[in-house]
């Protein structure tokens, strides 16, 4: 037999090889088998049964990156929204500019272009479903044909009519619609800029209602129906001295020939 000292020595041998003991129930936890916790690639601990999920750095710099494209998405769309509001406020702006520049620009007067585009300023039915010229009964024969309109002399300073052609009607009264056919020239040169004559259209407006320059709506009241007349107007009762939209300057003439009155 191996004497005890023999025996005692291989005993601590295999007690040092079998590492430390295990302390008891009164003293620190156990350790489990397999040493400390482990961790994961980054360096953080591995997430515990029952535990929150530990997320890695690689995670987190994910994270963070999709934050900021989603940042940048909304920041992008604001700047899109802000441009178009921006444009639709230019476009509303320009429209409005045009509409009131095209009102301001077509000033009713007896001129093709208010003609057409005045309101109220339309031709009447006589002058839509009659021959034309659609003369008066009774009425002087001469209205059935153009009248020559030529330029003037002297200086105008204030608003001249001038009865070329009687008429047997009733006078013009303000505030009635009349029918008239009209030649318009320049008074200085004779030169003509405006006729209804030239559309085969007779045209009709109420007087004194501000849809024609104020040397109509002056000039015509107490004109008889069946009447020719010629109408001097200077430049601050017609389009004045520097108009815009086409109309004529200065001072202006008109032969006026009136139809009907209503």
């Amino acid at each position: 037999m191996p004497d005890s000292a023999t025996s005692r020595g291989r005993a601590a041998t295999k007690r040092a090889a079998a590492g430390p003991p295990s302390k008891t129930a009164g003293g620190q936890p156990l350790k489990t088998p397999g040493g400390p916790p482990s961790k994961t690639a980054g360096g953080q601990p591995s997430k515990s049964p029952g535990g929150p999920p530990l997320k890695t750095k690689a995670e987190k710099r994910a994270e963070a990156k999709v934050a900021k494209a989603r940042a940048r998405a909304m920041e992008k769309r604001r700047q899109r929204l802000s441009i178009l509001g921006a444009a639709a406020v230019v476009l509303a702006l320009v429209g409005g500019l045009i509409l009131w520049i095209g009102n301001t620009s077509s000033q009713p007067g007896p001129t093709a272009a208010s003609a057409t585009a005045d309101a109220g300023s339309s031709p009447g039915p006589a002058a839509s479903s009659a021959a034309f010229p659609p003369v008066p009964p009774g009425a002087d024969p001469a209205l059935s044909k153009k009248p020559a309109a030529t330029a003037g002399k002297g200086t105008v300073t204030e608003l001249k009519t001038t009865t070329l052609i009687q008429g047997t009607g009733a006078a013009v009264q303000s505030g009635q619609t009349i029918n008239v056919n009209y030649v318009g020239v320049t008074y200085a040169d004779g030169k003509e800029f405006d006729s209804s004559w030239s559309r085969s259209e007779a045209f009709s407006f109420q007087v004194g209602a501000g849809n024609v320059i104020k040397g109509w709506d002056q000039g015509l009241i107490g004109v008889k129906v069946g009447s020719r007349v010629q109408l001097d107007i200077p430049a601050d009762l017609a389009y004045g001295t520097n108009p815009t939209g086409g109309q004529p300057a200065g001072t202006l003439r008109f032969i006026v020939d009136v139809l009907s009155a209503s």
